[in-house]
């Protein structure tokens, strides 16, 4: 376990989930399943079983800083990595390479969003184990995908061919997020799976991939990298950072290397990325309506997802497949098979109100 690290992505807004995450409490920091915990405190446990707490490092944006801390006081000030822009995810990933490769050359990590439901923690475990193991070994850049459940239009596809060894397939191409035709098609070939959005790799090997595949993000990190890991590194990140392009890893890099790997997998995964995936998670009455507190009542009402104080006494009647979420100074209700539009709709918030509501 010398060799291996984990950085966790927690610098995102999680507008699809509005109101519930807000600018200045996004959804990682949020006890979003009821346990007691953040999801970012979750995550954070959940790699334990992985690498020692010194090696955890977290990506997030400036401002979001003291929340981490909050969260995972074991960590120092030095493994939260702050980001001075939001530039998508190749930037921090090359930035955490950087880092990594000047504290251990040899160094192997994974790289997972801190907001992810993972039901069997064992059988999560045991995957990731044998991916750092295939890529300490192997000049490869693996990432992990799920065994798909449905045909579902909001992933991102793996098509994934033979095996490289028991259980790791080379990957043929990835998709992002097809009609639900082509989702249909790709889930009964058997040969499409998920994109979980969870990398692992050496170091080494993807600062290589950066400088082939993205000279201009290898060339900003790499002209800073002897200020890393030293009383410079944040002035100098702050500066070098907002330079580099917005692009996430796939279309920068894993959609444009040769060496792309994947392990189909099934450890009980969600991205929990919408309020309608939470109702997919979350306990359920006879009704199938996903309630947080024992303060609603419902009548009638079925399919729905209603969040709400739980010394709030809510009263619900003949609703069907609707999102309710009461964040008091907030009320949303809306169709659940519209819920992609509430990004949009804090779009439409902004303009008339500010960000007050967001």
């Amino acid at each position: 376990m010398n060799n291996n690290y984990v950085a966790i992505m927690a610098g995102g807004i999680g507008s699809r989930f509005w109101p519930g995450s807000r600018i200045h409490r996004p959804k990682q920091f949020l006890d979003i399943l009821g346990t007691g915990k953040s999801l970012i405190r979750l995550t954070f446990e959940r790699f334990l079983n992985v690498c020692p707490a010194e090696h955890i490092f977290i990506l997030t944006n400036k401002i979001y800083r003291e929340q981490v801390k909050q969260h995972l006081p074991e960590l120092s000030y030095d493994q939260i990595l702050c980001e001075p822009s939001r530039n998508n995810t190749a930037p921090c990933v090359a930035y955490t390479a950087f880092k990594l490769h000047g504290i251990n050359p040899n160094a192997n990590f994974v790289v997972a969003p801190s907001d992810h439901i993972i039901l069997q923690e064992n059988a999560f475990v045991e995957t990731i184990q044998k991916a750092l193991h295939f890529t300490e070994n192997n000049n490869a850049l693996a990432t992990l995908g799920i065994r798909p459940s449905r045909p579902d239009t909001g992933y991102g596809y793996i098509n994934f061919g033979a095996e490289a060894e028991a259980g790791i397939h080379k990957v043929i191409r990835f998709t992002e997020k097809p009609d639900i035709d082509r989702a249909t098609q790709f889930v009964a070939s058997g040969d499409y799976l998920w994109n979980a959005g969870i990398f692992i790799w050496k170091a080494a090997n993807i600062i290589n991939a950066f400088e082939e595949h993205q000279p201009e993000i290898y060339t900003v990190f790499n002209t800073i990298k002897s200020d890393l890991n030293t009383a410079k590194e944040q002035n100098t990140i702050d500066i070098a950072y907002p330079t580099t392009p917005s692009i996430s890893i796939d279309y920068a890099i894993m959609e444009k290397a040769k060496n792309v790997y994947t392990i189909p997998s099934e450890f009980g995964w969600s991205d929990l990325g919408t309020w309608n995936s939470l109702h997919a998670e979350f306990e359920k009455d006879e009704a199938n309506n996903a309630l947080n507190s024992d303060n609603i009542l419902v009548r009638d009402t079925r399919d729905c997802l209603i969040r709400a104080p739980k010394d709030k006494l809510v009263v619900v009647k003949d609703m069907e497949n609707y999102i309710i979420v009461d964040e008091e100074d907030v009320l949303l209700i809306y169709p659940k098979n519209k819920e992609q539009e509430i990004k949009a709709i804090t779009k439409e918030i902004e303009a008339q109100k500010g960000d007050k509501y967001l």
